[in-house]
C-alpha cells in the first residue's frame, strides 16, 4: 500500500531551519505531484509548498514565500521541505501528500486534491 512518513520535526528557536522530509513506498513517485501543508490546533490545513512530479515547477505558500524550499529527489522517491528563518506562528503539525498528476509542471495547492497523506510530523518554534 501508499506510504507517506514525514519526518525532521522538532522544537527549535524562533529565526532557526529545520529540514522534513518525507519518504514515499507503494506508489510510482514520478507520478505524483507532491505538496506540504500544515495544521495547528483551531485553524484550518494551510497549503506551505508544493512540487511538480517532474521538479520543475514550485510553489511557495504566501505565510512562508521566501523563508521555504521545497525539492523532490525521483531516485529516492522522497520530497523534503528547507525552512528558514523559523517563527513561533510556524507552529504546526506538517504533512507531506502527493497527487497524481496527468501533466508534469501542475503544482496543486488545495490540499481536497490529494489523494495519499502521511501521518505529520511536529514543529515547535519558540520564541
Amino acid at each position: 500500500q501508499v506510504q507517506l512518513v514525514e519526518s525532521g520535526g522538532g522544537s527549535v528557536q524562533a529565526g532557526g531551519s529545520l529540514r522534513l522530509s518525507c519518504a514515499t513506498s507503494g506508489l510510482t513517485f514520478s507520478d505524483y505531484a507532491m505538496g506540504w501543508f500544515r495544521q495547528s490546533p483551531g485553524k484550518e490545513r494551510e497549503f506551505v509548498a508544493g512540487i511538480s512530479r517532474n521538479g520543475d515547477s514550485t510553489n511557495i505558500g504566501e505565510s512562508v514565500k521566501g523563508r521555504v524550499t521545497v525539492s523532490r529527489d525521483n531516485a529516492e522517491n522522497s520530497v523534503s521541505l528547507q525552512m528558514n528563518s523559523l517563527k513561533p506562528d510556524d507552529t504546526a503539525v506538517y504533512y507531506c501528500a502527493a497527487r497524481y498528476s496527468y501533466v508534469a509542471s501542475n503544482v496543486h495547492v488545495r490540499y481536497d486534491m490529494y489523494e495519499y497523506w502521511g501521518h505529520g510530523t511536529l514543529v515547535t518554534v519558540s520564541s
